[in-house]
C-alpha cells in the first residue's frame, strides 16, 4: 500500500476523520446566516400579535415612524403583495386576519437592530377579537380524518378483524396515551439576510433545505427560482423546523428587502420560536393490544389525535410506525385531526414516531407486565419476516439482532422483573427498553465533481450541515470513489446554485447527497478512464449526476432502520425526583459512514429522548392560546449534567437494496423509542404508570407511598 493509499483509507467511508468544519467552529470563525457582512445592511423586527383571534381594524405605525432610526413599517397595508398563497403561513402581511396569538402582523426596519426592535413595542394595533378555541380532546366536535398524514401515507388502516382479534385475545391492554405540545429549539433561532439586484434575490438563511427556499421564494415574489440564490454554509441545529419551505424569517427579510432597496436582516427570538416556526403537536393516543396465551399478537390497534391551526393543515402521522413494527394479524389504525386556533405544527425530529413509539412501546411493556413475558422477549416473539401491512420483503430487518446484542451489553438478564424490587436507600431503581425504527429512504438530489490538471478535486452539492456532520460524511465518500489522498478532494455544500438537491430532514440526507456524489464521481472516473487514459485534460473535467431516473429503478422493499434501547433510572421516595442513571442504545442502520459522528447524532436523539420523557412541555394558558413558557428557563431541556452515561452499538449491517453506498440514516432514529424506554424504567422502578409526558414528581409522588 502507497502512502497515498494509507491517507485514504484513513478518511475513507467507514473511518472516523475529524469534521472538516470542526476548527472553525470551535474558534468561532465559522458563519451562521446572520453573521455575513454585508454592506449597508438594514435590521428588521417583526411585531407579533397580542390578539389570539380576530381581525385587525388599526396598524399606526406613526410613533414607531417618528423614533430614531425607524424607516419604515410594513403591514397588510402597504407590504409587497405576494404571488402565492400555496402555503397560509408564509401569505405573510397580506391581510387583516388574525389566526393565533403570536402571529406576525407588522415589521419594523430601523438602521440597527435596537431601533428595530424599540419601533415594534410602538406599533399601534387594535382589533375586532373573536373567542378562540385552542384545546385539544378527544371530544372535540371538529375532529375529521384527514385524507392524508405527513410523509403522504394513508390516514387510517385495516387488516384482518381487529375487534374479532382483541375479542378473541387471552391478555389484552387498552390504554390512552398523551404527549404534550414539544418545541424543537435549536441554538441558532432562525435568521437570514437578503438582498435583490433587480428580481435578482440572494438570502443567507438558517434553513435545512436550500431548494425548497428558493422555489418557494421563486413562488412566493413571482420569479424564476434560478433567480434566487439561498447560502446555508453553517446551519446551528434544526431538528426539523427548519426543513422543507421557507420559514417567515427569509420571507420577511426579502419583502422589507424589496420595500427599502436594501439588505435587511432578520433574525427571531427564543420567543418568536414558540409560536411562529412549527412545533411538535401535542397527541392523544389509544393503543389496544391483544396476545395469545404464548404472547404472540393476534391484535394491533392505534389511534392517534393530534392538532393544526385553522390556517394551514398539518396532520402528524403517529400512528404510522405500528404499521411496520410487529407482526399480528388483525390490525387498525387511525389518524384523526382537529382544527384549533393555535400556530401549525410541523415536523420535529421524527415526526409521528416519536410520539407514536412512546405510546406503543408503552403498551408493549404493559402487555408484557400483564402476560408475565419478558419485554424483550415479547419484541422478538413478535418479529415480522414481511411488513405485516403489505406483504413486502425488508431490504433488511436487524431488529431481533438489536434487541439481543443491547439485552447483552445492558446487562438485561440481571434484571428482577418485578417491579420496586431493586431500592438503593431512598432510591427506587428501575430498568426499561424499547423498540427503535425508522423508514430509510432517498430522494432525489443531484452533484457536481471537477477535475483540475493540478490532481485535485472539487465537489459541489447542495447539502446543508446542520451539526451532523455531512460535508465530513459527503467528503468522505468522494474520497472512496476518487480512490485519491483526502487532501485532494475540496467539497462544498449548502448554496442552493450547485443544484437541486434534497433537504436534511427525515434521514436521508446522506443517502440521497451521496448517491449524487456517488454517481458523479464514477462517472468522472470513467470518463477520465475511456476517454483520456486516465490523465486529467488541460482544460480539467466535469462531470454532473441526477438521481432522480436512478430512485425510479428500486425495486420494491421495505426499508427501515432499526434498534433497541434500554435504561435505567433511579427515583427519590421522598420527592419522586426521576434521575437517568445511563442509557444504551444498538442500532442497525446499515453501512457507518463515520462511526464518530454517527454515534454523536445517536446520542443526541437520545438524550432528546429522555428529555422528551422527563422535561419537555409547551404549557398552553388556555384563556390566551399561547404557550407561555417560550424561554430556556421555563421550558426545559435535558442538559450534560441530566446524562451521566450513554452507550451506543452500531450494528455490522449490509444492505445493497437502499443505494450504492447502503447508507441509511441515523440522526433520527436514536429519538424513536427513548422516552418509552425511560418511561417503563420509570414503572419498573416505582410500580407507577405514566402514560401522559413529560414524567413529572407530582404524577408519581402520591403513589410512591
Amino acid at each position: 500500500m502507497t502512502r497515498e493509499d494509507v491517507r485514504s483509507a484513513a478518511a475513507a467511508v467507514g473511518a472516523d476523520p475529524v469534521r472538516l468544519e470542526g476548527r472553525d467552529k470551535v474558534t468561532g470563525t465559522a458563519r451562521y446566516a446572520y453573521e455575513y457582512p454585508v454592506s449597508e445592511a438594514l435590521y428588521a423586527w417583526p411585531v407579533a400579535s397580542p390578539f389570539t383571534k380576530g381581525r385587525l381594524t388599526l396598524v399606526n405605525p406613526d410613533e414607531a415612524l417618528a423614533a430614531r432610526g425607524v424607516l419604515a413599517v410594513l403591514w397588510h397595508s402597504n407590504a409587497y403583495r405576494l404571488q402565492s398563497r400555496e402555503n397560509e403561513e408564509l401569505y405573510l402581511l397580506q391581510e387583516p386576519t388574525i389566526a393565533y396569538r403570536g402571529q406576525f402582523v407588522a415589521l419594523v426596519v430601523a438602521d440597527t437592530l435596537e431601533a428595530a426592535r424599540h419601533g415594534a413595542d410602538l406599533v399601534v394595533l387594535e382589533a375586532d377579537t373573536q373567542p378562540h378555541d385552542a384545546v385539544l380532546t378527544d371530544r372535540h366536535p371538529g375532529l375529521y380524518r384527514p385524507v392524508r398524514v405527513n410523509g403522504g401515507f394513508q390516514s387510517d388502516t385495516a387488516v384482518g378483524d381487529f375487534d374479532a382479534g382483541m375479542a378473541g385475545a387471552a391478555v389484552r391492554v387498552d390504554e390512552r396515551y398523551e404527549t404534550p405540545a414539544e418545541h424543537n429549539n435549536p441554538m441558532e433561532p432562525h435568521a437570514s439576510i437578503a438582498w435583490w439586484d433587480g428580481d435578482e434575490l440572494t438570502v443567507y438563511d438558517s434553513t435545512q433545505y436550500p431548494t425548497a427556499v428558493a422555489e418557494g421564494l421563486a413562488g412566493l415574489f413571482g420569479i424564476e427560482t434560478q433567480s434566487v440564490r439561498v447560502l446555508a454554509e453553517h446551519i446551528g441545529g434544526g431538528f426539523g423546523v427548519k426543513g422543507g419551505n421557507p420559514r417567515p424569517a427569509v420571507v420577511l427579510a426579502a419583502m422589507a428587502a424589496r420595500h427599502v432597496g436594501h439588505p435587511v436582516k432578520v433574525a427571531l427570538t427564543r420567543q418568536h420560536q414558540f409560536a411562529n416556526v412549527g412545533y411538535r403537536t401535542p397527541t392523544i393516543q389509544r393503543v389496544r393490544l391483544g396476545a395469545d396465551a404464548s404472547g404472540q399478537l393476534t391484535a394491533i390497534g392505534h389511534d392517534a389525535i393530534s392538532q393544526s391551526s385553522e390556517v394551514q393543515e398539518f396532520a402528524e402521522q403517529t400512528a404510522v410506525l405500528t404499521r411496520w413494527m410487529y407482526a399480528g394479524p388483525h390490525r387498525r389504525t387511525t389518524h384523526r385531526l382537529v382544527r384549533l386556533d393555535v400556530p401549525t405544527p410541523a415536523w420535529m425530529r421524527a415526526p409521528g414516531e416519536t410520539p407514536g413509539s412512546f405510546a406503543l412501546e408503552s403498551a408493549l411493556d404493559e402487555l408484557a407486565m400483564a402476560g408475565g413475558w419478558d419485554p424483550v422477549e415479547l419484541r422478538i416473539r413478535n418479529d415480522a419476516e414481511l411488513e405485516p401491512e403489505n406483504g413486502l420483503r425488508y431490504s433488511s430487518r436487524n431488529l431481533v439482532a438489536c434487541l439481543r446484542e443491547g439485552a447483552r451489553r445492558f446487562g438485561w438478564e440481571r434484571r428482577d422483573p418485578r417491579p420496586r424490587a431493586h431500592r438503593d436507600g431512598d432510591w427506587l431503581i428501575g430498568t426499561g427498553m424499547a423498540s427503535s425504527s425508522l423508514q430509510a429512504r432517498a430522494q432525489p438530489s443531484t452533484a457536481t465533481v471537477r477535475a483540475h490538471p493540478d490532481g485535485h478535486f472539487h465537489v459541489l452539492v447542495n447539502a446543508v450541515d446542520i451539526g451532523t456532520g455531512a460535508r465530513t460524511a459527503l467528503w468522505q465518500i468522494a474520497v472512496d470513489e476518487l480512490g485519491v489522498a483526502p487532501e485532494r478532494v475540496r467539497i462544498s455544500i449548502g448554496d442552493s446554485s450547485i443544484g437541486r438537491a434534497q433537504g436534511a430532514g427525515g434521514s436521508l440526507g446522506t443517502a440521497s447527497w451521496g448517491w449524487a456524489v456517488t454517481k458523479a464521481c464514477r462517472e468522472l472516473c470513467e470518463q477520465l478512464k475511456r476517454d483520456h487514459r486516465g490523465s486529467v485534460p488541460a482544460a480539467g473535467l466535469e462531470v454532473s449526476a441526477d438521481t432522480t431516473a436512478d430512485l425510479k429503478t428500486l425495486q420494491p422493499y421495505a426499508r427501515y432502520s432499526f434498534g433497541a434501547q434500554f435504561c435505567q433510572v433511579r427515583v427519590d421516595l421522598d420527592t419522586g425526583e426521576v434521575r437517568v442513571d445511563r442509557m444504551l442504545g444498538a442500532f442497525a442502520a446499515g453501512r457507518i459512514v463515520n462511526p464518530r459522528m454517527a454515534r454523536s447524532q445517536l446520542i443526541g436523539a437520545m438524550t432528546m429522548g429522555m428529555s422528551m420523557a422527563l422535561l419537555e412541555e409547551g404549557v398552553l394558558d388556555t384563556q390566551y392560546g399561547a404557550y407561555v413558557n417560550r424561554d430556556f428557563a421555563t421550558y426545559h431541556i435535558a442538559a450534560c449534567a441530566d446524562v451521566p452515561a450513554i452507550e451506543t452499538y452500531l450494528m455490522d449491517e449490509e444492505d445493497t437494496h437502499l443505494n450504492p453506498m447502503g447508507v441509511k440514516g441515523v440522526g433520527e432514529l436514536g429519538i424513536v423509542g427513548a422516552a418509552a424506554a425511560v418511561a417503563n424504567a420509570v414503572y419498573h422502578a416505582t410500580g407507577v404508570r405514566v402514560r401522559e409526558l413529560p414524567i413529572r414528581l407530582d404524577k408519581l409522588l402520591d403513589q410512591l407511598g
